[in-house]
C-alpha cells in the first residue's frame, strides 16, 4: 500500500508535535528527574502513526515537544511498548 498523491503522513502534519527518540543516557536522566520507572510513564504503541519512520522499538523513550501559548514549549515523555 503506497502513499497517495495528496496524502499527508501523520508525522509530517502541521498539528503533530515533534517526536524524537531519547538517548539511553538522557532517558536515565529523565527517569531520575521524575523518580520513576519507564513503565510508570504514559505509554505509546510502537505502531502509533505519530512515530512511524523514527525507527523506534519497544523499550525506547520518546520526547514530544509541544508548542504552548503560555510556556512556549512543553516537553512530554512516553515509553514505547508493543501492541
Amino acid at each position: 500500500m503506497g502513499v497517495k498523491k495528496n496524502q499527508v503522513l501523520v508525522p509530517d502534519h502541521a498539528f503533530v508535535p515533534k517526536h524524537e527518540i531519547v538517548s539511553k543516557e538522557d532517558a536515565e536522566k529523565v527517569l531520575k528527574k521524575f523518580n520513576c520507572k519507564p513503565t510508570e510513564l504514559p505509554l505509546i504503541f510502537v505502531t502509533d502513526p505519530a512515530i512511524l519512520g523514527l525507527g523506534v522499538k519497544p523499550g525506547d523513550l520518546i520526547k514530544i515537544t509541544r508548542k504552548s501559548p503560555t510556556a512556549g514549549e512543553s516537553l512530554y515523555y512516553r515509553y514505547v511498548v508493543e501492541v
